[in-house]
């Protein structure tokens, strides 16, 4: 049974690309906003689509400056300012902000898949959504080895893999993006729903919660989540603190089987 990156390699070799992809307009980076944003000299901004680097405030009321996002942004422009490059689009290809959601490629000497690249510098964690699951594979796999380097993000603990087993240590990270690995408890669906629970206690333990819409993509994939009670896997997602620590799950994506029963 797959789910996600279930299986992924850190052998796998990275390839610059992936299948499936429309290509979109073209245009060269004239600005980079932040370690997933950037400007066209044809006016267009383009998201990075399949990643989240560090967020920089931006002068935006309410908003903190996370750990290392002026080094992703740097990386990010060592990357690509001033390139040529081409967007392709695997989903969606606009969000509500109208920013263009693309993988973007540069297309000069020796060209980069800037995703790729940004992960596989550990400037970026992998960031999908129910409509842009493209690529997938390949961005998990340079996330992984980055990771087992403890390179950028990955050796400062705001951005450590958390243990599903220390429900205690979410209590100050509500409205944070993490990711978080345990042994599923067990599986129980109930009001239309699939709960996996970490712990005995799920109005304290952890738990990811599967929505009914994200079970549909579930079962167009022939995935069973209710066979997950015992696996060991890692989650992704932004956490909340309603009845205990929980992720919401909108696509199967957001979790990796690293060991089945």
């Amino acid at each position: 049974m797959v789910f996600g990156a279930l299986a992924l390699s850190l052998m796998l070799t990275p390839v610059l690309g992936c299948e499936g992809l429309r290509d979109g307009p073209k245009g060269t980076v004239t600005q980079i906003v932040d370690g997933d944003t950037l400007l066209l000299d044809n006016g267009l901004v383009v998201r990075l689509v399949g990643i989240q680097a560090p967020h920089l405030a931006l002068g935006r009321e309410g908003e903190v400056d996370w750990p290392k996002g002026d080094a992703a942004k740097a990386e990010l422009e060592s990357i690509a300012l001033n390139q040529p490059v081409l967007l392709r689009y695997g989903g969606e290809e606009k969000d509500r902000y109208g920013r263009l959601l693309a993988q973007v490629f540069t297309t000069g000497d020796g060209p980069v898949w800037v995703q790729q690249a940004m992960l596989g510098a550990g400037m970026a964690r992998v960031y999908s959504f129910p409509d842009n699951r493209s690529c997938l594979p390949e961005l998990f796999a340079a996330e992984i080895k980055a990771r087992a380097g403890r390179l950028g993000i990955w050796a400062d603990p705001y951005y450590t893999v958390r243990r599903a087993d220390r429900p205690t240590e979410f209590s100050g990270l509500s409205g944070h993006y993490e990711l978080v690995e345990g042994r599923v408890l067990a599986a129980e669906k109930a009001a239309g729903r699939v709960y996996l629970n970490f712990g005995r206690h799920f109005k304290e333990d952890f738990t990811a919660v599967i929505e009914a819409r994200a079970l549909r993509l579930f079962a167009t994939e022939k995935l069973d989540p209710l066979k997950l009670s015992g696996a060991l896997v890692r989650v992704r997602g932004w956490v909340d603190l309603r009845d205990g620590p929980r992720i919401e799950i909108s696509h199967p994506e957001q979790i990796e089987v690293l060991a089945t029963p």
